[in-house]
């Protein structure tokens, strides 16, 4: 045995285990409003909590984990905590991915029992019974991405799109979850029409109370309804975020799409960012992305009809040969960030 390979497993470790519990702290740290009250002023624990109503014992000990963990900055001379303008942007936007990352991974753990049980019998366990900060998370981790690239970089991107939106055309959103990709684009293009499709009936609910608090309800509707049996076309534009690989049977999806879809429209397809062997996906993004979806993407697609589990980390080959199988002519990479990968599939040509 290497004893100073070892010491390096075992630091990766203590680093690991403290991040896991540190999850909890910013989960909490978001919802007792710790991190808006520290931003703007260096502030001593009775202070903190004085602020927030909070108990001053338990946010000492909650200022010092955060300091350990470079959430928050500590100064030695007088005492105080205090949030750098970097630290503060990240950890008080509510719709920002950090504080959604972590209300996702802390919502998707609670399935620990269930998954566990789920890899020793191989069945799955559908996104419907998962604990709401799943949803609840979900959104606000991919909104922050699509709120800043959707509208200004990624319908851009996609051949006669954005005119065409601008001009009026009818949109199917599907898997939209609590609604931010339809409502974004429904805010921004408001000649067009857009329906929201998913298969959870809750975040459907919740997708239309946003919808109606943004006064999109004539605009912008939700309904229930899978990828593989959503109706009301021929659409022009069909859009998946982030749900293609979810699937069980993502193929009888590409397929509604294509039927529903006009023969001139296009599904724009965006997935997580994935390189295309293993080796390319074992970094930082890859790590989190196969941790979400041994919890959540997995389960999901074996929960379902069809024989699919692609997984968070399929790659672009995949998703090309289901757009092919499906009848799509012309297809291509578009866009890309750190964390999505925005394809475009249209009927028509020498099919790829």
């Amino acid at each position: 045995m290497n004893e100073e390979r070892l010491m390096e497993f075992l630091g990766r470790f203590v680093s690991d285990v403290g991040a896991t519990i540190t999850a909890g702290g910013v989960v909490i740290g978001d919802r007792l409003g710790l991190y808006q009250a520290l931003a703007g002023r260096p502030q001593l624990p009775d202070e903190l909590a004085g602020r927030t109503g909070t108990a001053p014992r338990y946010v000492e000990e909650w200022l010092r984990g955060q300091a350990a963990g470079g959430y928050v900055e500590y100064d030695a001379e007088t005492g105080r905590y205090f949030l750098t303008e970097e630290q503060a942007y990240a950890l008080t936007d509510p719709d920002g991915p950090v504080l959604g990352g972590f209300q996702l991974a802390l919502g998707a753990l609670k399935a620990e029992p269930q998954i566990t049980e789920a890899f020793r019998t191989g069945k799955g366990l559908g996104w419907h019974e998962h604990d709401g900060d799943v949803f609840a998370g979900c959104e606000r981790f991919f909104r922050f991405g699509y709120a800043h690239s959707l509208v200004g970089e990624w319908l851009p991107a996609l051949d006669g799109v954005e005119g065409a939106l601008r001009s009026g055309i009818r949109v199917a959103d599907v898997g939209c979850g609590h609604g931010a990709s339809t409502t974004i684009m429904a805010q921004a293009f408001p000649a067009s029409a857009f329906v929201g499709w998913d298969c959870h009936g809750a975040s459907v609910g919740e997708a239309r109370r946003r919808a109606e608090a943004l006064g999109l309800a004539g605009r912008a509707e939700f309904r229930v309804g899978t990828g593989q049996t959503f109706d009301g076309g021929p659409y022009d534009l069909v859009t998946t975020f982030d749900a293609l690989h979810d699937m069980g049977d993502p193929l009888g999806a590409a397929r509604r799409v294509r039927e529903q879809l006009s023969d001139d429209g296009t599904w724009m397809i965006v997935e997580p960012a994935a390189g295309a062997s293993l080796s390319e996906n074992l970094n930082p993004v890859g790590r989190a992305y196969y941790g979400f979806s041994a919890f959540l993407c997995v389960p999901n697609a074996l929960s379902q009809e069809g024989g699919y589990a692609l997984g968070a980390q399929a790659g672009e080959e995949p998703v090309r040969r289901l757009a092919a199988e499906a009848g799509f002519g012309r297809f291509r990479r578009v866009a890309q960030t750190p964390f999505n990968i925005v394809y475009e599939a249209r009927p028509g040509g020498v099919t790829v």
